[in-house]
């Protein structure tokens, strides 16, 4: 069993990553491997309905959003860690997850996913939501723990001495390292729910 972990901020080191790593050390003492994206920094463009994936396979931008769609596909779960900017996630990992969730044609369904937020003081609540709509437009299973998914700094290494939210963090992997378990034993005994044609409908008439 994998978890794919996405940090979202242009800090490699910083309170975002502080965030996921100590979430990472829970995944290792439940037998769950890790692997962390840093995307943050990178020259990451938003999605132009182009629906070019959709003749692809894979995003028309060759970049980092195709590099990960293979991890993406493998994974069993996947958390996301971003900074909070103007009470929002930061842009590059919205443009990145908003192309990735679009063209990755993988089944989705039933991987586990968790969403984590690093702010000086506020915009935690509305950044978790943010970042939980892709997974629950995917028919992904959201991981929660004892709060609301977040940690609290300003310079990097400041999030070490947020008690509560490493707390957070620790708990938060453990419920979603036991979904990821049950999940697994659920689709050996009784498979996976039973999918409907998708109907896309607006309200135009």
């Amino acid at each position: 069993m994998n978890v794919l972990m996405i940090n979202g901020s242009p800090h490699a080191q910083g309170n975002t990553y502080t965030a996921l790593h100590e979430m990472e050390k829970i995944f290792h003492q439940e037998g769950i491997e890790t692997e962390i994206l840093h995307i943050g920094n990178k020259d990451i463009r938003g999605c132009i309905a182009c629906r070019k994936c959709g003749e692809l396979g894979r995003c028309v931008f060759d970049d980092e959003v195709n590099q990960a769609a293979s991890r993406f596909a493998a994974c069993d779960g996947l958390v996301v860690g971003s900074p909070v900017y103007y009470a929002s996630a930061n842009a590059t990992l919205v443009a990145f997850l908003t192309r990735l969730f679009y063209s990755a044609r993988c089944d989705k369904t039933m991987k586990v996913g968790a969403a984590v937020a690093a702010a000086r003081r506020g915009g935690l609540t509305a950044t978790y939501d943010e970042l939980n709509k892709f997974f629950a437009i995917s028919g992904m299973p959201i991981a929660s723990g004892q709060y609301w998914n977040g940690i609290h700094g300003q310079t990097p290494g400041q999030a070490q001495e947020d008690a509560e939210g490493l707390q957070m963090m620790r708990t938060l992997a453990r419920n979603m390292s036991f979904l990821i378990k049950s999940i697994a034993l659920g689709r050996e005994k009784f498979g996976l729910p039973e999918q409907e044609p998708k109907q896309f409908t607006n309200f135009v008439r």
